[in-house]
């Protein structure tokens, strides 16, 4: 429950923060135009100053059961079982990459803004290494310590959760909660907006 509000907090003050940033740069281009409308020109620098605006997190778990067969066919009839069981923390996060914005996706008449918005994208994926175990970590009494096998094993877990993540519908999620932000923030300066996909 503490770290859910922690997340809403932290979300809450980006949010915040954004809307600040928006709010400041609208101003800005509004008075370099001289005439109470907006500079096509110095919006889009300021929009793309923002860079990645991150809207969505995802938090998963996934249990990777990673084997390390024998590569002598011999040793496979007799109990020569290498294997590490991992249960992996991921954390994937997405949003747009406004940085992207070309002056094509951007069409301003007057207090009216018209945005082509980029496409949604993961922009981090990562295992919470403190929330990672090693439940079961078996070597062979036949065989030698396989060193990589805990990392091959938490690569393929990090793989299984940016899948997991993409097949979830994050990226429809990030999608939306960028163009509901950006609505609400210009819309929050005076602006009629629109927000189209690229």
């Amino acid at each position: 429950m503490k770290r859910r509000l922690a997340i809403l907090g932290i979300l809450v003050a980006a949010i915040f923060g954004f809307g600040l940033l928006c709010g400041n740069f609208l101003h800005r281009a509004a008075s370099r135009s001289g005439t109470g409308t907006y500079n096509t020109a110095v919006v889009l620098r300021q929009i793309q100053s923002v860079s990645q605006l991150v809207t969505v997190k995802y938090v998963m778990e996934k249990v990777v059961i990673q084997d390390d067969p024998p590569q002598n066919p011999v040793r496979a009839l007799f109990w020569d079982q290498t294997r590490v069981i991992l249960v992996a923390h991921g954390i994937v996060k997405a949003g747009v990459d406004l940085s992207k914005l070309e002056p094509d996706d951007l069409r301003i008449s007057g207090r009216s803004i018209r945005i082509a918005l980029p496409p949604a994208q993961i922009t981090d994926a990562y295992l919470d290494e403190i929330q990672t175990k090693v439940i079961e970590h078996n070597t062979s009494f036949m065989r030698d310590f396989n060193k990589n096998l805990e990392q091959t094993a938490r690569q393929n877990a990090l793989d299984d959760i940016r899948r997991a993540a993409r097949t979830s519908g994050i990226l429809k999620d990030a999608d939306e909660r960028a163009r509901a932000q950006l609505a609400a923030l210009f819309r929050q300066s005076g602006m009629d907006v629109e927000i189209v996909p690229r």
